[in-house]
């Protein structure tokens, strides 16, 4: 079991270096394997170890579907880490959880708005730059000066891809507005010469959308931002591409929720279907 366990911290390491994982996400991950390893069967056969995940999805099994399918990720991810190192782990119980797919909700153009009429300069600038180029946190809390430029932001994304997002002429001006009334070294986002974290991003959104009575997380600006293009048309490939999904199935989820829009717009429309609005 220790030298199964004693593997956590570099996989850990692993997640955040070579696969570009947030620090939230890999001490979600490394909570999630510290409470595994208590309940776990753990064989070892020759030069293999089998781990039974019963014990453990039984330990979990009042969670919703969703928990549970995030943490045998988890496992899952952990022990392919060690295949790769050369230690052979088989997993026994290991069926998939049916998670039902959840829509976004996407915070409506009108209210964002509103929230950045009520917003100082940097609050402002940090509420459009994920509404406007549909960045994830981690990737807004990673972006340096020098990747904006000549109408385009560079992003390293998840697994340290690069994708180039189109930058708005009125971003390109109120960037140019917010960095001649704060110094910054490297990054947009600085304190005392250091990127500002996730969780201080994320506390700037929560404390501006407080102000017009709204619960708002950096992600639904995400969602915010696919959904407006791919309700007014723009092609999914593109959409998929913008948003740096790995696969465009992702992408597919925000297409249903635009024809759920569009079903309740057609409910509340027409004469024949208000009873069914």
């Amino acid at each position: 079991m220790k030298k199964l366990s004693s593997n956590i911290e570099p996989f850990l390491n692993y997640l955040q270096k070579q696969r570009g994982y947030s620090a939230l996400t890999a001490r979600s991950y490394k909570e999630t394997l510290l409470e595994a390893f208590q309940y776990l069967e753990i064989l070892q056969e020759e030069n293999r170890f089998i781990l039974n995940l019963m014990p453990y999805r039984i330990h979990i099994a009042s969670l919703n579907a969703k928990t549970i399918s995030k943490k045998l990720s988890a496992i899952r991810s952990f022990c392919g880490y060690l295949n790769e190192q050369g230690i052979v782990v088989l997993l026994r119980a290991d069926e998939s959880i049916k998670v039902a797919k959840t829509l976004p909700k996407p915070i409506s153009h009108e209210h964002i708005m509103e929230a950045v009429e009520k917003a100082d300069l940097r609050e402002k600038l940090v509420v459009l730059m994920l509404y406007t180029l549909g960045l994830r946190i981690s990737e807004l809390s990673n972006l340096k000066v020098e990747d904006i430029h000549d109408g385009w932001v560079r992003i390293i994304g998840k697994g340290n891809k690069e994708r180039d997002v189109p930058l708005l002429d009125s971003m390109h001006h109120l960037i140019d507005e917010y960095l001649s009334n704060f110094m910054v070294k490297k990054f947009l986002f600085e304190k005392n010469g250091e990127k500002l974290s996730e969780n201080s991003l994320r506390y700037i959104i929560t404390k501006l959308f407080s102000r017009v009575a709204l619960k708002v997380t950096p992600h639904q600006l995400r969602h915010s931002y696919a959904s407006s293009l791919l309700n007014s048309g723009a092609p999914i490939v593109d959409v998929s591409e913008l948003l740096g999904h790995s696969s465009m199935a992702t992408t597919q989820i925000y297409t249903k929720l635009g024809s759920a829009l569009k079903q309740q717009n057609y409910n509340k429309a027409h004469p024949l279907a208000k009873g069914d609005a």
